[in-house]
């Protein structure tokens, strides 16, 4: 079966982006065979960088709309920046700043790039020898000074460079070249101090393959295995950058600060995350009809008997031997807090006292922190560490003053691979269900005397082939995009951009028909539905059968309202006549007006009476 990963929550900080292409792009329009379909197309380097581009801003938009974006060509005939330097041109629209959030007008622009590239910008085939003009130099001086913006600790700052020139510098010679080479590789240097990090997305021409060892591996700092690695992953980048789907990013901030309280005397201080959640289209926004402008609304409390707006805060009462005893928002609240909002700790259990059923609702992250209870770390880690080696929970008392509820705190292990950490070590905090959230099954039959159906042990293995089939490997919730969420992002990007097509969404939620095609699978069906149905099973014979039984229905309910009209129903309930019915009569009503027929015959009365207004 096929899945599809996908991150649903964004860690870091706001992140600034300036995208960088040299422009010899468009002069060497090399045959790239993209990834994707089956299909080998060709289009030019300069397409495939400004279609990457184009659609990163278009996700971008929706789920990082505060992160700011710099676009900008070198080694151009026209020059467009603030430091006027020569072979620079960086794009933007009016009433934007170079560096700033992407906006639909940007977007709508920059997708014509390419009809209006030759006549308003330009290109210069690499640096031409004889010229102390470095065009290369030039734009991550520009890149830096655009970025300067931020602290390092804040923001995420990143250049992405595309080129297909492997060699910028090919046509100097001798020291002019050396003094090149030197000066720019210092320029990425200073710029990697300052927090800015250098990417570099070459593209490669089908007659030879991008030389990183040229140039780029020092600027970028790459050494052994890690240039032969550089190139294969730059194909995924790139898939990646065109195939983001539409979705809400979220930075890693913590919801609230908590103490933990272990014994009497004893507490620690806990941060808490929320790891993963559902996402759902934004909240509706009034707007002004006439200035377009967002409304505030205000409530206002007005007095029944003056007719004035009353100043003071509102006041409850409750009526008590007569009088009316009030109270202020502040005293009821008081009154019906149970929970201080800390956590208590009750106990520990076995882990397999925890069943899957218990987390109704998604459970939250804790981790230690000592900025206000200095020491929290350490006992959290002696905790932590305990319940690990004795598989064991935490079972506590917490909650809010109108929810208390008690909780369990699972400890999870830290879980790395070769590209890092994937799971963080903390604890996760299952909100347990109260008694009565839990209901057991009720098995209802027509006949209490009959056994109950069991299936066959053969049948169960059937079934367990099957479902062994189709079965989704390390099955994640991220893997499937909400196709309704998808819509709406298309829609909202068809409307800002004046698209006059709606873009297309693909929904991951179809069955994979591709892969139930495959001759496993359809062999372990076919077998179930034999183990089940038996061989002479006709499919269609009981679809008829089941049309038979509706054809019966409807024939009934004409009957019904053929028989009800012979009857002047108001009349008989404003003379109490329908007691003189017979049941067969009353279920004629009821089975024409769609009405349910069950219950004695005091019960049908009153139904048709309630529906013809008379009861």
């Amino acid at each position: 079966m096929k899945t599809r990963r996908t991150d649903s929550i964004r860690t870091g900080s706001t992140e600034k982006k300036w995208w960088c292409f040299s422009s010899t792009l468009r002069l060497r329009c090399s045959a790239l065979s993209t990834r994707g379909s089956g299909d080998q197309h060709e289009e030019s380097h300069f397409h495939v960088a400004i279609d990457c581009i184009s659609k990163s801003l278009k996700t971008q938009i929706i789920g990082r709309s505060n992160d700011e974006v710099a676009i900008c060509f070198f080694n151009t005939r026209e020059k467009k920046n603030l430091q006027d330097l020569n072979g620079v041109f960086v794009f933007n629209v009016v009433e934007r700043e170079h560096l700033d959030r992407p906006t639909a007008r940007l977007i709508k622009e920059f997708d014509c790039i390419e009809e209006t590239f030759m006549h308003s910008i330009g290109s210069v085939h690499g640096i031409i020898a004889g010229s102390r003009e470095n065009s290369l130099y030039n734009a991550l001086w520009v890149g830096q000074a655009l970025l300067r913006k931020g602290s390092a600790k804040t923001t995420d700052k990143r250049m992405l460079i595309f080129t297909n020139e492997d060699n910028p510098f090919g046509s100097v010679k001798g020291a002019a070249k050396t003094d090149m080479i030197r000066t720019t590789l210092q320029r990425a240097k200073d710029a990697q101090e300052l927090g800015i990090s250098i990417e570099l997305l070459p593209l490669s021409r089908p007659d030879e393959e991008f030389n990183l060892s040229i140039f780029y591996a020092d600027l970028l700092g790459l050494e052994g295995e890690d240039i032969t690695q550089y190139i294969p992953s730059v194909g995924e980048k790139l898939e990646d950058m065109k195939g983001q789907l539409r979705k809400l990013m979220f930075k890693k901030r913590k919801i609230r600060r908590i103490t933990f309280s272990i014994v009497n005397g004893i507490s620690i201080e806990l941060n808490t995350y929320a790891l993963l959640r559902p996402t759902v289209p934004g909240s509706i926004t009034w707007l002004d009809s006439v200035t377009n402008l967002p409304l505030k609304a205000e409530r206002s409390f007005i007095c029944a008997d003056t007719g004035a707006l009353v100043q003071e805060p509102p006041k409850r009462f409750y009526p008590y031997k007569g009088k009316n005893i009030m109270f202020t928002t502040e005293e009821l609240s008081k009154i019906k807090r149970v929970s201080t909002g800390h956590i208590r700790l009750l106990g520990f259990k076995p882990l397999s006292c925890l069943k899957d059923y218990h987390n109704l609702r998604p459970a939250t992250f804790v981790y230690p922190s000592d900025e206000e209870i200095v020491g929290s770390t350490c006992i959290f880690i002696a905790l932590y560490r305990s319940m690990l080696r004795l598989e064991r929970f935490a079972l506590a008392f917490y909650g809010s003053s109108s929810h208390p509820q008690m909780v369990a705190l699972v400890a999870q292990d830290e879980i790395t691979d070769s590209s890092g950490q994937v799971e963080p070590p903390g604890m996760h905090m299952i909100y347990l269900p109260y008694s009565d959230d839990i209901r057991h099954v009720e098995e209802l039959h027509m006949d209490t005397n009959a056994a109950t159906p069991r299936a066959s042990d053969d049948q169960i293995g059937k079934a367990t082939a099957l479902m062994k089939r189709i079965d989704l490997k390390d099955f994640s919730v991220c893997q499937f995009a909400n196709p309704a969420l998808q819509r709406h992002y298309a829609v909202l990007q068809a409307l800002a951009l004046d698209e006059d097509e709606m873009p297309e969404v693909s929904d991951e939620t179809l069955p994979d028909e591709q892969g139930m095609a495959r001759p496993g699978v359809v062999n372990a069906l076919e077998e179930f539905k034999i183990c089940v149905y038996g061989e002479n099973y006709d499919y269609e014979a009981s679809t008829k059968t089941e049309s038979d039984a509706s054809k019966k229905r409807k024939a009934a309910a004409e009957t019904a309202a053929m028989e009800c009209a012979h009857y002047d129903w108001a009349e008989l309930c404003e003379g109490g006549k329908l007691t003189g019915l017979t049941i067969v009569e009353l279920k004629y009503y009821l089975n024409a007006h769609n009405l349910p027929l069950t219950g004695k015959k005091e019960v049908l009365i009153n139904r048709i009476m309630n529906h013809i207004g008379k009861a």
